[in-house]
């Protein structure tokens, strides 16, 4: 098991609902497909007008290309429609996550990334998401995704158990898959829900299925001083990267363990 946590019996998850019609994706405009070109995609969600919060490892590739060119953040997409496009002009992954190091516990807890939009997409059309922390007794959250196989339109699981939280991450059961990371894992505790982690690893398998994400609330803060700081902000120049088949470990997918 990549991460020891305490688990508890998943029992009120339920299954995934597809926001198929304009009105089914009401209030989750700013969750959209952060595109890499032809090479793959992750989940992404504005948290600023101008800023869309993704995990660390989706921009892997880009690192390594030193340029963000072809990137695409589309919100709301769903068959083929989104409801904003831009284009990204900066990028920057959590200080604290080392891209060259396998999934530990210690890069899931800084697997948060950052991009800009070329322009703002304006709050009326798809409102920033706060982020929050998950109260202490809360025990469910829900996470609105893309993934492999439902790449078209978002999903969204209303109920996903929390199964454990210790220094500084999550384990929570929720149905992720690849493109999935970067997903923002929500608490309905406030009037309107709140980021509380993102999908960043997880198990596959037919049973026991976790997903793992940080706790976000002071890696945000401390990603966005690294991007006004411009510190290891990859800028717009030639993009370049491969494209790697789902079963091997992808630049742009989410890290899924076999248990």
């Amino acid at each position: 098991m990549l991460v020891t946590l305490p688990t508890a019996t998943a029992e009120d998850s339920t299954g995934l609902r597809r926001l198929t019609q304009r009105e089914d994706l009401f209030g989750y405009e700013a969750v959209g497909r952060l595109d890499f070109g032809e090479q793959g995609y992750c989940t992404g969600v504005l948290i600023a007008t101008d800023l869309v919060l993704t995990a660390a490892h989706c921009l892997r590739g880009v690192a390594r290309a030193g340029n963000v060119k072809g990137l695409q953040f589309r919100a709301g997409l769903r068959d083929g429609r989104a409801i904003a496009s831009r284009t990204i002009t900066q990028a920057v992954m959590h200080p604290g996550y080392d891209p060259d190091q396998r999934m530990t516990a210690v890069n899931i807890r800084n697997d948060v990334g950052l991009v800009k939009l070329d322009t703002p997409i304006p709050a009326a059309v798809a409102a920033p998401f706060v982020v929050s922390r998950l109260p202490q007794a809360k025990r469910q959250v829900s996470v609105v995704s893309y993934g492999q196989g439902r790449d078209a339109a978002l999903s969204r699981q209303a109920v996903c158990d929390v199964l454990g939280r210790q220094a500084g991450l999550l384990a929570f059961d929720c149905n992720v898959t690849f493109g999935s990371s970067g997903a923002p894992v929500f608490d309905d505790s406030a009037r309107r829900v709140r980021i509380v982690s993102l999908v960043s690893a997880g198990t596959r398998g037919q049973r026991n299925k976790i997903a793992y994400g940080a706790e976000l609330y002071e890696r945000v803060a401390e990603v966005k001083r690294a991007l006004r700081a411009g510190t290891g902000v990859i800028g717009d120049t030639n993009f370049g990267s491969r494209r790697i088949g789902v079963d091997q470990e992808n630049d742009t997918g989410a890290r899924f363990l076999r248990p």
